[in-house]
């Protein structure tokens, strides 16, 4: 658990401020001003999501935490990757997915509280 959580969370925080540079630099002239919402919104739930799921990484395996650790990495691909899709391609039936990630966010949040208050 610990291993593949914190290689998933440096993943995400290496793919996060390359996409975030991409997106200040490479895409501000070419994205509407609503994308480049949607898309730093992708951007800043990344990071923090990624920050939490190293901070899973470092805490005892637990079928709580690992179930925590599962949702914060499908959180991030369903939330983030869902708006990334979005900003830069329009493809609107996308944001049917965001919720998705969203939701496992939630549930990941959740399990961190549920297993803080177990201790």
């Amino acid at each position: 658990m610990r291993r593949t959580f914190l290689t998933l969370a440096a993943l995400g925080g290496f793919t996060g401020v390359a996409l975030g540079a991409f997106g200040a630099h490479g895409l501000k002239h070419l994205l509407s001003d609503y994308q480049l919402d949607i898309y730093k919104t992708a951007v800043n739930y990344q990071m923090w999501h990624s920050l939490a799921l190293g901070l899973v990484a470092q805490l005892p395996a637990r079928p709580a935490l690992r179930w925590a650790g599962r949702l914060l990495a499908l959180g991030i691909l369903l939330f983030s990757g869902s708006l990334y899709l979005l900003a830069i391609f329009d493809i609107k039936w996308l944001g049917m997915v965001t919720p998705l990630g969203g939701l496992a966010f939630l549930a990941a949040w959740g399990l961190l509280a549920y297993a803080a208050l177990r201790e």
